[in-house]
C-alpha cells in the first residue's frame, strides 16, 4: 500500500549510531543486520522515523507560528531531500491565557520531536518540505464544509480557529504513529516512537477537550468526517460529541484507538483521497522513501 523502498544500510547504520547519541542506548551489530534484512519485507526503521520527521515537521511549523510568531530556526530544516519553505503562519491572539499556555507547551514538545528525530537519524534525516500554513486549510475547510466556495480560512485569526486547525493534525498524528508501531522492528527505537506516540495522544487530549468545552462539536464533527472521506472505506474517525454526551476519547468498543497507515496519513495531509506524492499542506510532497498516498477506493 505504502513504496516500501528504504534508505540505504549506510544512512541506517548512521541512524542506528546516531541514536546511541541521542539517548537511544546502544544497540548492538545484530539490530544492523535485522534493520537492512527488514527493507525487504517493508520500510526500514530509519524510514518510518523520515516519515515521523515530515510530520513533526509540518506539526512544530503550525505551532511555533501560533504560540511564537515564528517558524524553526534554519540549523533544524537542513538534510536530504528537497528542502522548503513555509507558505503562512503568524502568532495567533488569544482570547484565553490558559489556551494560549496550552498552545506554548505543545510547540515546545513538537519543536523537541523535531530535535530529537533530526540527532537520532544523524546523516539519514530528510530536510523540511515545502510547508503550506495558508491555501491547505482553506481547502481543508472548504472540503468539510465549515466555509463557502468562496471564502477563506485562516487557521490564526483567533483561538477557535487555532483550535480547529489543531484538531486537523493531533489525531492523525497519533493514529501514524499507531500505525507505525508494528512496523519498527528495533525495540530501542518502537519504545522512543511509543513515548511520541504518548505525548501526541496527551496533545490531542488537549484539544479536543478545549474544543469540546468551547461547543466546537459541529465543527469538529465536519472535520473528521472529512478526514473520514479521505483516507480509505473505513469510517474510523471521531467527533468529539455532541452537547449531551462528550467523546474527548476516540476508542473502539475495546477502548484503544485505531491506527492508520502511512500512505492513508498522507491521503489526509495531501487533501487527496487518490494516490499522489504532493499537495495540501505539503505542496512538493514529503522526503523520503515514503511518500506517496494511498489509492481512492474502487
Amino acid at each position: 500500500m505504502i513504496d516500501r523502498s528504504a534508505e540505504n544500510p549506510a544512512d541506517r547504520r548512521i541512524f542506528l549510531k546516531s541514536a546511541g547519541v541521542a539517548g537511544l542506548g546502544v544497540v548492538g551489530a545484530g539490530a544492523v543486520g535485522s534493520m537492512e534484512s527488514a527493507s525487504a519485507a517493508g520500510p526500514s526503521d530509519s524510514a518510518i522515523l523520515n516519515f515521523a520527521l515530515n510530520l513533526e515537521y509540518l506539526e512544530a511549523e503550525f505551532y511555533q507560528q501560533a504560540a511564537f510568531g515564528k517558524s524553526l530556526p534554519d540549523n533544524l530544516t537542513s538534510g536530504k531531500g528537497d528542502k522548503g519553505g513555509v507558505v503562512g503562519g503568524r502568532k495567533v491572539k488569544f482570547d484565553s491565557p490558559v489556551i494560549e499556555k496550552y498552545a506554548r507547551e505543545i510547540a515546545i514538545d513538537e519543536l523537541d520531536h523535531v530535535k530529537f528525530l533530526r540527532t537520532a537519524l544523524g546523516g539519514a534525516k530528510v530536510s523540511r518540505p515545502k510547508i503550506d500554513l495558508k491555501n491547505s486549510f482553506t481547502a481543508a475547510a472548504r472540503a468539510s464544509g465549515l466555509i463557502g466556495p468562496n471564502q477563506q480560512f485562516d487557521p490564526f485569526a483567533n483561538e477557535n480557529n487555532f483550535l480547529l486547525a489543531a484538531f486537523i493534525f493531533e489525531d492523525v498524528g497519533v493514529t501514524a504513529y499507531k500505525g507505525a508501531a508494528p512496523l519498527i522492528n528495533n525495540k530501542t527505537f518502537l519504545e522512543a516512537a511509543a513515548g511520541i506516540l504518548a505525548v501526541e495522544a496527551y496533545h490531542a487530549g488537549i484539544i479536543r477537550t478545549v474544543a469540546y468545552s468551547k461547543n466546537l462539536n459541529n465543527a469538529v464533527r465536519k472535520i473528521s468526517n472529512a478526514r473520514d472521506s479521505l483516507d480509505g472505506k473505513t469510517q474510523l474517525d471521531q467527533g468529539i460529541g455532541t452537547r449531551k454526551k462528550a467523546n474527548l476519547v476516540p476508542t473502539d468498543r475495546n477502548g484503544i484507538v485505531f491506527s492508520r497507515s502511512a500512505d492513508r496519513v498522507l491521503n489526509i495531509v495531501y487533501l487527496n483521497p487518490g494516490k499522489t506524492s504532493k499537495g495540501g499542506f505539503y505542496p512538493q510532497g514529503v522526503n523520503g522513501s515514503i511518500r506517496t498516498s494511498g489509492p481512492k477506493p474502487s
